[in-house]
């Protein structure tokens, strides 16, 4: 795992590297002495997890954290810290671990291996599976199988995601779900991608208008003119 260590200390990062060079698959990609310098490092490096000190001039490590905290896959954090009196404001921010200095390879040792379940290092070490997608909710990164979803649809810059327990944003783009998903998914709107498992009737609206009625799902989504015949295609319906 990629390891990125932010301390304005010289020395302190230095030990942090010895360290860590002691740790089978770990390796230290990349220093800061503030968070400043880190942000744009993690930006530039995508680390799968961050050494952080607290205390540093020109913006704390709780704020770098906190505002870490709100990416879809953010870093695990360790803070190290000279100050125990930070702990309890640190675990706002959910951190993997809260480790005192002097570091020693045990206690190092140790906070690697409680790496937490809501980080990009956690999330790469999953097996992989194609049917499941991860979301965020809040500071937390879940997972729900593709079979639970009902649709999705444009929103902004974000693609919603709506299965039966409610819903969630997303990053990717409803062309690179129905290209992951190319025979579950079925677009009937430049803005929607339905869930073929979910199909139960296509209705014709008064005004000449198509909506696809979901099971599971109270509202009917409307079918656009131009995909009319490929959703009837593609749901094996009568193109008549």
């Amino acid at each position: 795992m990629k390891v990125l260590i932010v301390d304005d200390e010289p020395l302190a990062r230095a030990r942090l590297r010895r360290l860590l060079g002691a740790e089978k698959g770990f390796s230290c990609i990349g220093e800061a002495q503030n968070s400043q310098q880190a942000l744009q490092l993690c930006q530039q490096l995508q680390p799968d997890v961050l050494l952080l000190d607290i205390a540093m001039p020109g913006g704390d490590g709780l704020q770098l954290a906190a505002t870490l905290a709100s990416q879809a896959l953010p870093p695990a954090i360790i803070f190290v810290t000279a100050h125990p009196q930070h702990a309890l404001d640190a675990y706002q921010v959910c951190p993997a671990d809260y480790v005192l200095k002097p570091v020693s390879a045990e206690r190092l040792h140790s906070a690697l291996a409680r790496l937490g379940n809501r980080t990009r290092a956690h999330l790469e070490k999953l097996p992989a599976n194609d049917d499941v997608i991860s979301y965020q909710l809040g500071s937390a990164t879940r997972q729900i199988n593709l079979s639970k979803v009902l649709y999705f649809s444009a929103d902004s810059k974000y693609v919603r995601m709506v299965f039966g327990e409610g819903e969630a944003l997303l990053e990717q783009s409803l062309n690179q779900l129905q290209q992951r998903y190319p025979g579950q998914l079925v677009r009937i709107h430049r803005s929607t991608l339905i869930n073929k498992h979910y199909f139960s009737a296509l209705r014709a609206a008064p005004d000449g208008k198509h909506y696809v009625e979901l099971t599971g799902l109270d509202t009917r989504l409307e079918v656009s003119r131009r995909a009319l015949s490929q959703v009837k295609q593609a749901l094996n319906l009568n193109l008549g």
